[in-house]
């Protein structure tokens, strides 16, 4: 006698589009999309739910193009490249190589169809490599730019790396150079006479950026027309954020320019070189200092600032910053401590020394 369970009578229609397995009560899904049957189950036994769970999956299906459906892995990687193509060369040859890592060592081939991908092919592929936070977060970023083009194209409803957390970086500790230790680093670069160029121009260059609290590629970038001497400001570009601020002519910085203004031959650059880094790096070896770059004396001069009790909001318009000074707050916290106190000792009870009393009327 044949005792086996007839499946098919085994699953009872109860709606439109839904059964319900009777052995174990669970709620399926019989649809169709784009002619193509999909069944489903909805895993739960409660019929509200499983109703939600059907008009979500027909909606979910409506939103797939079915004509993509055959697309790999592969083919998408190849598709993603193309779209990153117009940003700056260096993140386009990073991206390019994280995808090709993609493509090329995926746990279950990169034939595999985009819609068959799971989560956790996802995480076998990050757990192949050995990362640093700063590597990892990277390639969790193009992992996740990868599939969320599959979103938006409509090959998929829900990416499979959408689950993926970035890693908290620890915070570096940047050497920052004291004010001595700048102005005795731009004295032995102009001491140099064979530094490859004019060693005054590479002293200048780094004079300018400790000064002018500006990175290496606004120095380089600036020109004659940008400094406006009249009303003592300088605009700039700053090519990080790719926005346009001004910024005052300090009176540190004016003797300096007026040097170079007064030996200058036309309108161009205010400087014929775009960066001082081997003079630099030559004159903190002579000096046995760290190996400070570029960067470590607009650090100097934000430091600097908040020391000699300049308000933050003040620097970050200076800086060129659009936050309010909520980014230097954050890096320059240790700073702000000591500031802070400095405050701190103002507020007694006695009256400011500018406060002139008024006198009672008899």
């Amino acid at each position: 006698m044949d005792t086996r369970t007839d499946k098919t009578s085994a699953f009872q229609k109860v709606g439109e589009c839904l059964y319900r397995y009777l052995p174990s009560g669970v709620y399926y899904a019989r649809i169709k999309a784009s002619g193509k049957e999909i069944r489903r189950s909805l895993r739960t036994t409660d019929r509200k739910l499983a109703d939600r769970q059907l008009r979500r999956l027909k909606d979910e299906q409506g939103q797939v193009d079915r004509s993509q459906g055959r697309l790999t892995l592969a083919e998408l990687c190849d598709r993603y490249k193309k779209t990153v193509q117009h940003q700056g060369l260096k993140t386009v040859i990073q991206k390019t190589y994280v995808a090709d890592r993609i493509r090329d060592h995926w746990p279950t081939g990169s034939v595999i169809q985009v819609a068959k991908v799971r989560p956790s092919d996802v995480d076998m592929w990050l757990a192949r490599y050995q990362f640093g936070a700063a590597s990892r977060n990277f390639h969790i970023q193009v992992l996740k730019d990868v599939f969320d083009l599959a979103v938006r194209d409509k090959i998929i409803v829900v990416s499979p790396a959408q689950h993926l957390r970035y890693v908290k970086r620890d915070k570096p500790i940047r050497r920052t150079p004291t004010f001595e230790q700048f102005q005795a680093i731009v004295e032995s670069i102009r001491a140099q006479r064979f530094n490859g160029h004019d060693a005054d121009e590479s002293a200048d260059f780094v004079e300018f950026i400790g000064l002018a609290g500006l990175g290496q590629a606004e120095a380089s970038a600036l020109e004659w027309p940008d400094i406006d001497w009249q009303r003592e400001q300088i605009t700039t570009f700053r090519h990080k954020t790719k926005s346009g601020f001004a910024m005052p002519l300090y009176p540190q910085l004016r003797s300096l320019l007026e040097k170079r203004h007064a030996k200058k031959t036309d309108d161009g650059r205010v400087f014929r070189i775009n960066d001082a880094g081997r003079a630099l790096g030559a004159a903190c070896k002579r000096l046995k200092l760290p190996a400070f770059s570029h960067r470590s004396f607009r650090r100097m001069f934000i430091t600097r600032a908040i020391e000699k009790g300049v308000d933050v909001k003040v620097i970050s318009e200076w800086q060129g910053h659009k936050d309010g000074g909520k980014l230097i707050l954050d890096t320059y916290s240790h700073v702000n401590r000591v500031h802070s106190q400095r405050m701190a000792q103002l507020m007694t009870t006695e009256q400011p020394e500018n406060v002139v009393p008024m006198l009672r009327a008899n």
